[in-house]
């Protein structure tokens, strides 16, 4: 018996989550409210991730019929002006997050050394 079985793995469907923000809403929440969204309805395992900061706040949403999950960094009153603003009734709870990264070093990049002049 050389063969080898292979598992496969059964194929399920894709499923694209729908997005209630439009792109000018997007653009227009980091200078209107000083909140920058991470993550847009997604799972709870998708929010509660430890690689993002921790002053995330994990905001749970209603929108037609469907239970909503936002991750999104800023003040606690401006999610909360953001969201109202937004879903009026439908915002339902704001928790913190579960991200372990400091707010100073997430996006961070380090520079590179600048190059050393040669001598001539």
């Amino acid at each position: 018996m050389s063969e080898t079985a292979e598992l496969k793995k059964p194929e399920q469907p894709v499923e694209k989550k729908k997005s209630f923000w439009t792109q000018e809403e997007r653009d227009r929440i980091k200078s209107q409210y000083g909140c920058e969204m991470l993550v847009e309805n997604g799972s709870l395992q998708d929010v509660n991730g430890k690689e993002f900061p921790t002053d995330a706040y994990i905001i749970k949403y209603v929108f037609e019929d469907q239970v909503c999950h936002d991750l999104t960094r800023g003040t606690k009153t401006n999610l909360f002006d953001l969201y109202y603003d937004k879903f009026k009734q439908g915002l339902k709870d704001i928790q913190y997050g579960t991200g372990t990264v400091s707010p100073k070093m997430w996006g961070y990049r380090s520079k590179q050394a600048p190059q050393r002049k040669k001598r001539k």
